[in-house]
């Protein structure tokens, strides 16, 4: 008798080819769509077309646009940091499609788990390592077990589907784009050759010349550090993000050309595009650096950049990820506001921000007035310099 296994599935050439590879080795494939943002209704359908064409036995379609944002965006935000100073994390998606096949398969009552993940990027490290946390759960990866007896893997593919009467779908690119909720990446061609990127290499970001004369404003409503409102307007997070996405990237915001240590231990680069993370990280730091302490925003940034590292390298479930979540939630209970962003083009900016958390001392302006005297002052300096006034003392030749 077949066995059931969930596929986590695109319609891709790799998920595409992973049905009749599962299916002649013993399988009833059961796959699974998780939709994050990457997609219109035309190659939804498709997908599910495609799923139907390869005889799956089962196909279910996930809206991950709620589960995105609850899972990752919010406390992404709330860490205010990319990964080594820069990139989005935008490859973050792929825990939650974990999370909707896992759902999947104990709905059907199997352990058993596919991907079509190759042996040579990070995504198979994130998806691996989550089923893994997750529960007893048996992995299998056809494109991993045929790349150990094929080099050119994606035409050996193309020719196992067609062998089989199943067309490959051809798409005609210079480039390899992911996109979803949360933004584009783009790599291939000469941006691997650490090149300028050809004039084709755009996504979702106008150019220059495409830019709107007059500029834009929105205003981005905060509770406790998560996005609520949009210019007044209460809007859940996925749509508020998705709005943002389609307002910024009409003026070129959040387009960046990045190489960084990936999991596996290569360089990688890539142009991303993520107008709307960008827009609310632009938000909500202003906001914190308004209402937080100076020591808390001396130290937030450390707890951020190792969850933004745990979370890259696949650690989505790990307890010190957890941990790290309860003092950046912790630390948002003043995060109450709302900030005005502003942009011609290129970039964004916080040009004003509200909030009754502001921490501003009643009589007092940098550099301009203040309720303290100038020998308080003059003493304050001479006790804070202290250790390093002695030692010049001491030292001086």
């Amino acid at each position: 008798m077949s066995k059931d296994i969930v596929l986590a599935f695109s319609g891709g050439l790799d998920t595409s080819f992973c049905v009749p590879y599962l299916q002649e080795r013993g399988w009833a494939v059961h796959t699974v769509f998780a939709d994050t943002g990457g997609v219109d209704a035309d190659e939804r359908a498709f997908i599910e077309q495609r799923a139907a064409q390869l005889g799956v036995t089962s196909h279910v379609t996930v809206d991950g646009g709620p589960a995105i944002w609850e899972g990752f965006v919010k406390p992404f935000v709330w860490a205010g940091e990319g990964y080594q100073g820069q990139y989005p994390l935008l490859v973050s998606d792929r825990y939650l499609i974990v999370d909707a096949a896992l759902k999947r398969a104990d709905e059907l009552g199997t352990r058993a788990i596919a991907h079509g993940c190759t042996g040579m990027g990070n995504d198979q490290v994130r998806f691996d390592l989550t089923v893994k946390a997750l529960g007893d759960y048996e992995i299998v990866a056809p494109i991993r077990e045929i790349q150990k007896e094929h080099t050119q893997t994606r035409a050996y593919e193309q020719a196992y589907l067609e062998e089989r009467g199943f067309g490959v779908r051809a798409k005609q690119q210079a480039y390899t784009i992911n996109e979803n909720l949360l933004g584009l990446t783009m790599s291939g061609g000469e941006i691997d050759r650490w090149q300028a990127p050809g004039e084709g290499a755009v996504g979702w970001c106008k150019p220059r010349a495409e830019w709107p004369s007059k500029p834009l404003r929105v205003r981005i409503g905060f509770e406790r550090g998560e996005a609520v409102s949009l210019d007044g307007e209460k809007v859940a997070g996925h749509a508020l993000l998705a709005r943002l996405n389609g307002l910024f990237a009409a003026y070129g915001v959040g387009r960046g050309l990045y190489t960084g240590d990936t999991t596996i231990g290569l360089k990688g680069r890539i142009i991303y595009e993520a107008p709307g993370l960008i827009s609310l990280l632009t938000a909500h730091r202003a906001l914190e650096e308004a209402v937080l302490s100076k020591q808390q925003n001396r130290f937030k940034p450390e707890v951020a950049r190792r969850w933004v590292e745990l979370v890259y390298e696949g650690f989505f479930h790990d307890p010190l990820k957890t941990d790290l979540e309860a003092f950046l939630a912790s630390s948002q209970s003043t995060v109450n506001g709302e900030v005005m962003l502003e942009t011609s083009g290129g970039i964004v900016n916080a040009v004003a921000v509200e909030s009754k958390h502001i921490l501003h001392a009643k009589g007092a302006t940098y550099a301009q007035t203040a309720d303290w005297g100038v020998a308080e002052a003059e003493g304050f300096i001479k006790l804070f310099g202290m250790s390093s006034t002695l030692w010049a003392e001491v030292n001086r030749s």
